[in-house]
């Protein structure tokens, strides 16, 4: 069997996959990357991945990077797991909401721990850290509405790769400044998580 590889670090959008890799019950191994010891930008690190960034996924074919990039390919390789929709328009619905929590909502919380990617100013950064509540609470809002119907997930009945993106992302909610119960919804999803195995595994 082939042993895919992760290189992680704890608290980012990894874990997604980390997950996605336990539900699939895929042969993994990790590998810790260290920003505290700023590991992201060593030549080596950077030999593997030169965005400077996690997750990233060695395979048999090559290196894949990008969070919904590397849930696709964890879902499409592990069909058996029933991880992703089969359908054209549940895969669409799969990938909007993927593409959505990547462009729109991580960039929104990124302001705040990382805000010097966008100004160099004091004043500029501390302008931007205080709009991250705000505009996390208005990202959450739409997806309480617009993404979580009556189902227990994200697709509905089907528990998908979409579940641990969103339970990775709703996971940053406190620091950002956001109560995560005013979202009855993601707060229920967030509790069914964590009752199961390959998420409490993954967090292990």
């Amino acid at each position: 069997m082939t042993t895919l590889t992760l290189y992680y670090t704890p608290g980012t959008c990894a874990q997604a996959v980390r997950i996605a890799l336990e539900e699939a019950q895929a042969a993994h191994q990790l590998v810790r990357v260290d920003f505290a010891a700023a590991q992201q930008r060593t030549p080596e690190y950077l030999a593997v991945n030169p965005k400077g960034r996690v997750p990233a996924l060695i395979t048999p074919q090559g290196t894949l990077t990008e969070t919904p990039a590397l849930l696709a390919y964890v879902a499409q390789s592990f069909p058996a797991a029933q991880l992703a929709p089969t359908d054209a328009y549940g895969l669409a619905r799969l990938q909007e909401f993927h593409s959505y929590l990547a462009s729109t909502v991580h960039i929104a919380h990124a302001h705040r721990p990382r805000a010097s990617r966008w100004a160099d100013e004091p004043d500029a950064i501390a302008a931007m850290q205080r709009k991250v509540a705000q505009n996390m609470t208005e990202c959450f809002h739409l997806i309480e509405t617009h993404y979580l119907g009556d189902g227990p997930w994200v697709m509905g009945e089907q528990y998908t790769v979409a579940d641990g993106y969103l339970f990775t992302i709703a996971g940053w909610l406190k620091s950002d400044g956001v109560d995560v119960q005013q979202f009855p919804k993601v707060h229920a999803h967030t509790q069914r998580m964590l009752q199961r195995s390959a998420v409490q595994r993954a967090l292990a």
